[in-house]
């Protein structure tokens, strides 16, 4: 893991306001795929804990389906609840860049988590895993997997930065090597739209060696196509994220998920936890929590699977 740092004293957080009840806004998506389920749980067991541990600190958490709900909520937070700090996890980044820009104006305390914001520089902390470390451990992976090339598919998430963060550096790392990519599609790391963009590659390419899924939900939602398909040319899946599922499937020695990326939807609990903290103390909580993608392989498996996981 790595954190950056910043001494600046936050005003927000000093003196007699500390003395009284803040409220701490979360705003998330709602658990429209498996890594958003985790989130939402290990969103609300935060806050539970959290209430106990500070009695001056209270949370609103709010989930919503699509961007313009998340926009609704957060403008509520600020309006109605008299929010001291807002924990953000973007729906999609460009249509909460300006809400969200807005609130850090009105001198509001700002967290961005994972889909980082369109505009650099609006958040105070950024709580996120690594995603040019994911795309690059994937991509590098692949090379390995594949060291002759072969023809693969590429499935993206939902528009965002972290999104593009991954895809480049995915790219960056294959590069020079014999892999081509054939075709890269929005799944929006859901399941059903992954398993309807897979049927139109099974349909479009008479071969494809590889699936680089990028997320273990749309994974999910590769497989089921290509065994609907009765399709034998695939000779793997790498998704992310580590799903038990599919941490299990790699620790057992599944050919068609051969490893898997860390991607822990938990972060949102550092984030809230981080927020308290900076709220009802002095300590220094501005700047970056980057949590690092690991390579996931049968030979370590085992560490990554945790049997009591939502997600």
């Amino acid at each position: 893991m790595k954190m950056t740092l910043s001494a600046t004293a936050l005003a927000l957080m000093t003196g007699s306001a500390m003395a009284q009840t803040q409220v701490i806004g979360v705003s998330i998506p709602a658990a429209t795929h498996g890594w958003a389920g985790g989130m939402n749980f290990f969103a609300q067991d935060a806050i539970n804990r959290l209430e106990e541990v500070y009695p001056d600190l209270d949370f609103v958490l709010a989930t919503a389906s699509d961007p313009a709900r998340q926009v609704n909520d957060i403008e509520d937070m600020v309006a109605t609840r008299n929010i001291s700090a807002l924990v953000v996890l973007p729906f999609e980044s460009e249509p909460l860049t300006a809400p969200v820009q807005a609130v850090s104006d009105a001198g509001i305390w700002v967290t961005v988590v994972d889909r980082g914001l369109s505009v650099e520089g609006i958040e105070d902390l950024y709580v996120a895993g690594d995603n040019p470390g994911f795309g690059r451990v994937s991509g590098e992976y692949m090379v390995s997997a594949m060291p002759e090339g072969g023809d693969i598919v590429v499935f993206r998430g939902i528009a965002s930065t972290i999104d593009n963060e991954r895809v480049d550096n995915f790219m960056a790392a294959i590069e020079g090597s014999n892999i081509n990519v054939l075709a890269a599609e929005h799944g929006n790391w859901n399941r059903d739209t992954s398993f309807e963009v897979m049927q139109d590659f099974l349909s479009r390419f008479p071969n494809i060696d590889a699936v680089w899924a990028s997320d273990d939900d749309m994974a999910l939602g590769v497989l089921a196509a290509i065994e609907a398909a009765g399709r034998t040319d695939i000779r793997f899946v790498l998704g992310g994220a580590g799903m038990k599922e599919m941490i299990a499937r790699t620790r057992d020695g599944d050919p068609m998920i051969p490893a898997n990326v860390t991607y822990p939807p938990a972060m949102i609990a550092t984030a809230i936890e981080l927020t308290a903290v900076g709220l009802t103390s002095n300590a220094p909580v501005a700047g970056e929590f980057i949590i690092g993608s690991v390579l996931v392989t049968p030979d370590n498996a085992a560490d990554f699977y945790f049997p009591d996981s939502p997600f």
